[in-house]
């Protein structure tokens, strides 16, 4: 059974990712985790407290399947997995996923929220790079950077605008350029 706290952070990510971020407070956040009130102001004092413990938890929670998702030994399984990967961020995944974009149209206006961003996204690109690198990247951290600001903006088509791109033909792209391949 999920701790208070574990209710709390995944009720406010389906908060963040089904209402926005007017709809993130302490209160709300109870309500929608069947808490007691109070619960969540326990946990996280403020709410700049609560958003860094939600974007730990989002790190912590698909980390495992980001991880899975570098492990290839060619770059076609490279392609593959992250199809996988997109098609589960953007399906099961698809309120988590929408939470962080909310978070990154935030962090235009809070540079602590940005530096919080900066440090999840750093986690995820460090699961990437090795793999970029082994199958022959000449530059792993650019091909790393490409193919993260790739999602996001995948995620942002998919999200924002409703618009469905072939994620597929753009990721097959983006990594055949960053691998030189």
């Amino acid at each position: 059974m999920a701790s208070n706290r574990e209710r709390a952070l995944a009720a406010a990510v389906e908060l963040l990712g089904t209402e926005g971020l007017r709809a993130l407070t302490h209160v709300r956040v109870d309500e929608r985790a069947g808490l007691p009130k109070g619960s969540t102001s326990n946990h996280f004092r403020t709410r700049a407290a609560l958003l860094e413990g939600v974007l730990g938890w989002m790190v912590d929670t698909e980390l495992p399947e980001v991880g899975a998702a570098v492990v290839p030994d060619t770059v076609d399984e490279l392609v593959e997995a992250l199809v996988r990967l997109y098609d589960f961020m953007m399906g099961p995944n698809r309120t988590m996923t929408t939470a962080r974009m909310v978070l990154f149209m935030e962090a235009a206006h809070d540079p602590a929220l940005r530096a919080l961003l900066a440090r999840g996204r750093a986690t995820m690109e460090a699961t990437l790079l090795p793999a970029l690198a082994r199958l022959g990247a000449r530059d792993p951290q650019l091909a790393t950077d490409a193919l993260a600001s790739c999602f996001e903006g995948l995620f942002l088509h998919d999200i924002g605008r409703h618009a469905q791109l072939d994620a597929r033909g753009v990721l097959d792209l983006v990594v055949r350029a960053a691998v030189g391949n």
